[in-house]
């Protein structure tokens, strides 16, 4: 299942959602849904198949439990609708941190009821600019300011379901006033989710230069004391992605399992620099997705030197190979290569010396926050006119 769909799945088992529906590749009656870990979890029994254009199905039905999910956000402040217990309860949503403002307005709000559940809302594509676990613990110190019994129950539900409908399984929806200052609890919080880990993903033809940016800003940022992880090119496919070849299918498996590293390193505050080419554009994205579901920043340097530039440098004499027609789906000749449209930086190595590269990405990084100001400019690099290698 897909990360949404996932969500929709402890959604249903919880009895917040009717039905799920799930993309298969087949039409079927009824299928075992797994955890990540390859465990089934539930049966969903399909009510309704729609047919796609690429063969696959749409598959909606009802799900039963086949044994409890052991994973989630913090799966040990999960409750269902039913086990929260009975009695007047006002449910708030919560999908950012609690400001001062708000905490005020819900002291007031709830001040009726007889208890408060606050709902933490950590599915996929929720919350924005902090992680899911952030969100619970930044709503945990919110929860320590209001007064009366609160509970804090986090709610796996994404930006595709409306709020007030969470709320309402699980008591009379209170809605959050936004804006104002944090709490200095809650601010705490933020701050250290804002010094989390940060991945630069450089894409790019072969020899458009990227790994030796890649290499050059390793190398500025371990000089700046910064810990750094390189993925990047044959030591990648000798210890991460041995066994795939090069056909298209491998080629994404290769880029979802550098991905998947990189959002490791991310999630526990790490930096990690990835160099493939990365063709595809939807691949790009699964990347990005993972990286700030693990509560990482995601920064995308396309180096976008020329096809006939890099074909001319052509250190190993891969263009040639493909041009003769020993090499298939090669990306530039034989397959495509699809610029991205949401890069935050582009450089062109034809022009653009690799020292000067490394800055401006450093640049990047500064103008974003994820440098101090006095960890750009360093004097002891080359300036712009001392070229290095552009392979």
């Amino acid at each position: 299942m897909t990360p949404a769909e996932y969500d929709d799945l402890e959604l249903a088992l919880d009895g917040i959602l009717d039905t799920v529906t799930v993309v298969a590749a087949e039409s079927v009656d009824s299928l075992d849904v797994t955890d990540l870990e390859g465990t089934p979890i539930a049966r969903l029994t399909v009510l309704a198949k729609e047919p796609l254009a690429d063969g696959r199905v749409r598959l909606t039905g009802s799900v039963e439990a086949l044994r409890p999910r052991e994973d989630g956000v913090f799966r040990t402040l999960r409750r269902t609708p039913a086990d929260v217990g009975g009695g007047r309860i006002a449910a708030v949503p919560v999908d950012a941190p609690l400001s001062s403002t708000a905490i005020e307005h819900l002291a007031g709000a709830t001040a009726g009821f007889d208890r408060v559940l606050l709902l933490p809302l950590v599915g996929t594509g929720s919350p924005q600019g902090i992680s899911a676990h952030g969100l619970v613990r930044a709503t945990l110190a919110a929860a320590a300011l209001l007064p009366g019994e609160v509970r804090v129950v986090p709610v796996p539900a994404g930006r595709t379901i409306e709020p007030a409908r969470v709320a309402a399984a699980y008591g009379e929806p209170v809605h959050v006033v936004s804006g104002g200052p944090l709490p200095d609890a809650v601010e705490t919080i933020v701050q250290a989710e804002r010094r989390g880990g940060l991945v630069v993903f450089l894409t790019g033809l072969s020899g458009s230069g990227k790994s030796t940016i890649a290499r050059g800003l390793r190398e500025a940022l371990l000089e700046r004391g910064r810990t750094v992880t390189l993925l990047d090119g044959d030591v990648v496919r000798r210890m991460l992605s041995a066994g795939l070849g090069f056909s298209k299918a491998d080629r994404e498996a290769n880029i979802r399992r550098i991905g998947y590293v990189a959002a490791e390193v991310a999630r526990h505050g790490g930096l990690a620099i990835c160099a493939p080419i990365a063709p595809y554009a939807a691949t790009r994205a699964e990347v990005r997705a993972m990286v700030e579901e693990a509560g990482g920043s995601f920064a995308l340097v396309h180096v976008s030197t020329p096809l006939e530039e890099c074909e001319r440098r052509d250190r190993k004499g891969l263009y040639a190979k493909a041009r003769a027609g020993e090499i298939k789906e090669f990306t530039g000749i034989s397959d495509p290569y699809e610029a991205p449209d949401d890069t935050d930086l582009a450089i062109d190595t034809t022009s653009v010396p690799i020292a000067a590269a490394v800055e401006r990405v450093l640049g990047l990084l500064r103008d974003h926050g994820w440098l101090e100001d006095g960890e750009g400019r360093d004097p002891r690099l080359p300036g712009e006119g001392e070229a290095r290698d552009q392979g």
